[in-house]
């Protein structure tokens, strides 16, 4: 009787192989990946009225370091391209995530990029364009707020923006 079932078992296995030989693993390609740009190092100028990419000469691509060769491009002379922000001066950033909600959906966060300048006189639609469209290079950030600080008065806001808004 234990032969009889040590056979029932042998030919139960020897079905179910059904005759498929196991292969080794076999390299099919690389995993499917997505590819992310890497930040500019560009800043936006103006030729003929019109916002226009320059090639910016900075160190890193970070949007501070963008920023700054923003504002230095101010105080050079620029051939046939200009910029709205001459008399103003470059001061510094601060990003500010918004923060998740208690029991929120984990959604990507977004970003507002507030831009600290000073200067006189006003801050051209122009002007504004170019600090956006220039930090927004960054798609961290959904808006730019533009905050000029002044030595005698209070901060005043300039607004909150994005590039799509001002081109």
């Amino acid at each position: 009787m234990k032969a009889h079932r040590l056979l029932t078992v042998a030919m139960l296995a020897a079905a179910a192989a059904c005759g498929i030989s196991p292969t080794d693993v076999q390299d099919r390609g690389n995993a499917p990946t997505t590819r992310i740009p890497p930040p500019s190092k560009t800043i936006y100028l103006l030729k003929d009225g019109r916002l226009i990419l320059e090639p910016a000469d900075v160190d890193n691509d970070t949007v501070g370091s963008l920023l700054g060769a923003l504002f230095d491009a101010s105080t050079k002379p620029l051939g046939d391209r200009d910029t709205a922000l001459r008399g103003f001066t470059y001061i510094g950033i601060k990003d500010s995530l918004n923060p998740i909600q208690r029991d929120e959906v984990q959604l990507p966060r977004t970003s507002t990029l507030t831009v600290y300048i000073r200067g006189e006189g006003t801050l051209t639609k122009l002007g504004k364009a170019q600090i956006v469209c220039t930090a927004q290079q960054d798609a961290a950030f959904e808006q730019v707020k533009i905050v000029r600080e002044n030595e005698d008065r209070p901060s005043r806001t300039e607004g909150r923006y994005t590039c799509g808004e001002l081109k």
